[in-house]
């Protein structure tokens, strides 16, 4: 209650505080009863615990109160400028109480959450006469507006002096005040009084005021030096070997009328990698007489690719898209591999144990057209046909690759819905530099997805899509000599028949997302695969397929550093001979995922010993048992795996970034394995890696990029019963400079 807050705050006994409760309710009552406004006073205490209880109850904006008034206006001087700094006061009457408020630059006055009533308004500035009248009334829930006019005095105000002046006697009559000019009523707005205005000079002619400019993007830049030294400042020259200023030849300004424009991109990337891998002595030893089943893994391999990239296209601005675009890309490279064992470089011993090797690719040759422009938001509909990258979904789980094809693209609704319809026909890949070739394979890749940004939150993309792979049967051989098509594992050969081809059908339809729900940074993947395969090696027969695929990644940004945890799942088939392949295999994959290009799982290809194919290829986290990811055909009868990963990406300056990684794996079934290799058991785990790596950028530009990455990996239960416990590691350098 109340009158708690009189009570003494040291410990009384129960009779003093009856009296002191007894002498406050004789207190109360007098008050009550002799006092009229008091019970209006203690009805409005009583009502404000219940407002209170009232306002935690409600779950919108607070009302505002319809009980109240405002004011509003502005004072202007009698050539119609505004006068601020003026005081304005408002007194209520009878009570007296008064609210004060100060005009603005601009002369504007405002007075809000005023209680209904009469009040006296008084203006007072220096310089200026006081304004005081008695007549301004406010009704609940009006705002009155209002434009006064202020005089200036006729002289100005003389100095105060300390002293004060003699007081006139009363006998004395005081000489009239003069009554100041009558004001405009309220909620009637003054307009000041038009200044005379002196005709302006005639305009002088079109031609004296404007030059014609008919080409508007060679017009030349003044030269300006603002700094005594050089540095990136305006109005810098450009140079046609320099890509950061003013280019013809990067896109800047046309070669062609004024919206046809040329951009030619020029890439050198060098991967160097130095490992240690399980690697089998062979039948023709490197060593003779050595007895060991697994040779010397230590492998080195380095790759040099030229990369250039020829783009016209016609468009009018950054923001709409092109009307057209022709693109040529063409890639070279040159590689080399160095291996302690014969039979890697090559099928044939003789060919020792390292290889260098060439080829020239083309990577992109497209037209792409814009169909029709859909809304004033540049939403629109195109179309591109040729050689082109595609990326099925946000971490390339499914499909990326460049392969010719024909593809519908465009958007909906303020570009916050993206849509693709694409249909490929693979080419065959080199081997040694998994460029493409002009040789066609037998396979077609149906691809439709649908993104949609701010999906139930803001900031959350989420991406549906339905994907078909058709692998025809064939039977191809890699650059090296390996049958790749179809694997060389089980029952690829039978007896009399020689080489069992097999085809594949499969639908995937997934569901995929990226971006953040609230401070939370979240992407995550699903996808089922359904269809068959006509004939199966290692289950040797036909199998129908039902397999899925899961992955999720959850991290928070805090300051300079992201940290990160993820996980995933691909199925396995625990039952190899039953007819229905449960293992999850994609079509061409290169995840960005668990750690990506520094994850040595990911990273590096192992093969799996006493057969022709992988455990896992390069470039991707899933035990597919895959002769080859980009010439082999998809499997899936296979272990399938469970991965978890932590990491923390550390921005430590703006060019720098560290990157830590810890991957733990576990096969999901492994009775694919004991199958192949005739060997029981196998156990689950694969084992554990940790991963540092960096990304440094010299120019705070992605026109250089130096990154680096070590990994160490210790091999779990499982994998030494596949191979052995040494434990494996390996360290990459990628230098990629772009023009």
């Amino acid at each position: 209650m109340w009158w708690r807050r009189y009570l003494p705050k040291s410990a009384i006994s129960s009779r003093a505080r009856m009296r002191w409760v007894c002498a406050a309710m004789i207190m109360t009552a007098a008050w009550t009863a002799f006092c009229a406004p008091a019970s209006a006073e203690l009805r409005r205490l009583a009502a404000i615990p219940a407002r209170a209880f009232g306002a935690q109850q409600s779950q919108g904006l607070p009302r505002p109160n319809r009980q109240l008034s405002a004011v509003q206006g502005m004072l202007r001087d009698p050539a119609g400028h505004p006068v601020g700094g003026a005081k304005i006061t408002l007194q209520m009457l009878p009570s007296g109480k008064a609210f004060e408020a100060e005009s603005t630059g601009d002369g504007v006055f405002r007075f809000t959450n005023m209680p209904p009533g009469n009040y006296e308004v008084t203006i007072t500035k220096d310089g200026f006469q006081t304004i005081s009248r008695n007549d301004l009334r406010l009704v609940a829930s009006e705002v009155v507006t209002m434009e006064l006019r202020v005089e200036p005095l006729a002289t100005p105000p003389a100095v105060m002096t300390a002293q004060r002046p003699p007081r006139e006697p009363r006998s004395q009559s005081a000489a009239p005040v003069p009554m100041p000019s009558p004001l405009p009523p309220y909620h009637q707005l003054q307009q000041p009084a038009a200044p005379s205005v002196t005709p302006a000079p005639p305009l002088p002619p079109y031609d004296k005021v404007f030059h014609p400019e008919p080409d508007r993007w060679k017009i030349a830049m003044p030269d300006w030096k603002r700094y005594a030294r050089g540095g990136d400042y305006p109005y810098v020259r450009g140079h046609w070997w320099d890509p950061f200023n003013r280019n013809k030849w990067k896109g800047d300004y046309p070669i062609i009328g004024n919206s046809t424009f040329f951009n030619f991109t020029g890439t050198s990337n060098t991967f160097l990698d130095e490992r240690r891998v399980p690697a089998p002595s062979g039948v023709s030893q490197a060593r003779p007489g050595s007895a060991g089943f697994f040779g010397k893994g230590e492998q080195s391999f380095l790759n040099q690719d030229f990369r250039l990239s020829f783009d016209l296209f016609h468009g009018d601005t950054s923001f709409k898209p092109v009307d057209w675009q022709i693109r040529f890309t063409p890639e070279f490279s040159i590689n080399y591999l160095n291996t302690q064992e014969l039979g890697l470089v090559n099928i044939n011993v003789r060919a020792g144990t390292s290889r260098v090797d060439t080829h020239a690719g083309v990577q992109e040759a497209f037209v792409e057209y814009k169909i029709a422009d859909l809304s004033p938001n540049y939403d629109f509909l195109s179309v591109r046909a040729g050689i082109q990258r595609f990326t099925s979904d946000f971490r390339g789980f499914l499909y990326s690759d460049e392969q010719p094809g024909l593809r519908v693209f465009g958007n909906l609704k303020s570009n916050r819905w993206q849509y693709n319809l694409a249909y490929f026909q693979m080419l065959e890949k080199d081997t040694n530099s998994e460029l493409n070739t002009f040789a066609r394979r037998h396979q077609q890749v149906v691809i439709a997805n649908l993104y949609m940004q701010d999906f139930i939150w803001k900031g959350y993309t989420t991406e549906f899509s339905v994907a078909y792979n058709k692998d025809d049967p064939s039977v191809h051989f890699d650059t090296n000599g390996f049958l790749v098509r179809p694997a060389p594992i089980g029952n690829v050969v039978n007896q009399g028949a020689g080489i069992q081809t097999h085809g594949i059908r499969v639908v995937y339809l997934g569901w995929a997302s990226d971006g953040h729900i609230g401070r939370l940074n979240v992407s995550h993947a699903f996808y089922q695969a359904l269809g068959y395969d006509t004939f199966n090696p290692i289950a040797g027969r036909k199998v129908t397929i039902n397999a899925q695929m899961a992955a999720l990644e959850l991290s928070e940004d805090k300051n300079w550093a992201r940290f990160r945890g993820s996980f995933l799942y691909a199925s396995g088939d625990a039952n190899p001979r039953d007819g229905r392949a449960r293992g999850f295999d994609a079509i061409v994959d290169n995840p960005a995922f668990a750690g990506g290009l520094f994850s040595f799982w990911n990273r590096e290809g192992i093969k799996l010993s006493g057969s022709g194919v992988f455990l896992t290829p390069q470039d991707s986290l899933l035990p597919s048992l895959r002769s080859n990811k980009t010439e082999g055909q998809a499997n899936f009868v296979n272990p399938g795996i469970w991965l978890y990963n932590a990491g923390t990406d550390f921005n430590v300056t703006p060019k720098l970034t560290v990157v830590t990684n810890f991957d733990f794996m576990r096969f999901d079934h492994t009775e694919p394995l004991e199958l192949v290799l005739f060997q029981s058991p196998i156990h689950h785990n694969i084992g554990e890696e940790f991963d540092l790596g960096a990304k440094y950028r010299p120019g705070l530009t992605e026109n250089m990029v130096f990154t680096f990455g070590a990994s160490v990996f210790q091999p779990g239960r499982g994998f030494q019963d596949i191979y052995t416990k040494r434990t494996l590691f390996s360290a990459f350098a990628n230098l990629r400079f772009r023009f």
